[in-house]
């Protein structure tokens, strides 16, 4: 059965499925990212990137939001931007995003009842609206890998709580598997791929080997690298 998008549907019974959920991501900004301090930082950049692209390739409905953007956190990082380029975040002066109208709205709007969320930092900005968004009825995945915090301890805590309210810990890798289910969907395949081999590390490089060892494919090509053409300073 094909869904009006052209993509073959997925099995539910509990699972994500393109179709049913919508994605946050919210407060992906320096000044969030500066306070990490329990994962790699790069590393929850790129983890982000496996949603943020994934979102796309799925065509998932995804909702960006930022909380004060000019006088405190800074924009939205340049990479996620890039992935939605035509998309504004919601901007808040809330910590936590449920408190805000136009948030609740956009996530409202999507028609959908899971959220997937990613946000910095866990134990306020992915903790509050995750707790109060399942008082609300919705269903909430928490990206676990996309998210972090000042401290292991602050991550873990806010991980137990919202674990013990009934949120479900995932991480980008398994999101985008989840939706993909099937290596036969080959609508889908290749952009799969393309963030496997971007983004995911030691398997990334097995797909690029297979790829091109076993299968005979020719190797991935990167556009190629420009040097910056220096900026004149005042």
């Amino acid at each position: 059965m094909l869904q009006q998008t052209g993509r073959a549907s997925r099995s539910e019974k509990g699972l994500l499925t393109p179709e049913n959920c919508v994605v946050a991501i919210i407060d992906l900004q320096p000044q969030m990212l500066f306070g990490v301090a329990n994962f790699d930082r790069q590393s929850i950049i790129n983890n982000n990137l496996v949603l943020a692209k994934a979102a796309k390739v799925f065509d998932v409905p995804v909702v960006l939001s930022t909380v004060e953007t000019k006088s405190f956190s800074g924009n939205m990082w340049p990479q996620i931007r890039g992935v939605f380029p035509r998309q504004e975040p919601i901007e808040r002066s809330s910590m936590n995003s449920w408190d805000d109208s136009n948030f609740v709205a956009a996530i409202e709007k999507s028609g959908r009842k899971k959220i997937v969320l990613s946000g910095l930092w866990t134990e306020t900005c992915v903790a509050l609206p995750t707790i109060q968004a399942m008082q609300d009825g919705y269903e909430v995945y928490v990206v676990e890998d996309c998210c972090g915090d000042v401290s292991q301890l602050a991550h873990e805590n806010a991980m137990r709580r919202v674990v013990q309210a009934g949120a479900k810990p995932v991480t980008a890798l398994s999101v985008m598997l989840e939706w993909q289910r099937d290596w036969a969907q080959h609508d889908t395949y290749d952009a799969v791929m393309d963030i496997v081999k971007t983004h995911c590390g030691a398997y990334g490089v097995g797909v690029e080997y297979a790829y091109t060892m076993v299968h005979g494919a020719a190797p991935t090509k990167l556009p190629e690298y420009v040097v910056p053409v220096p900026v004149a300073h005042k």
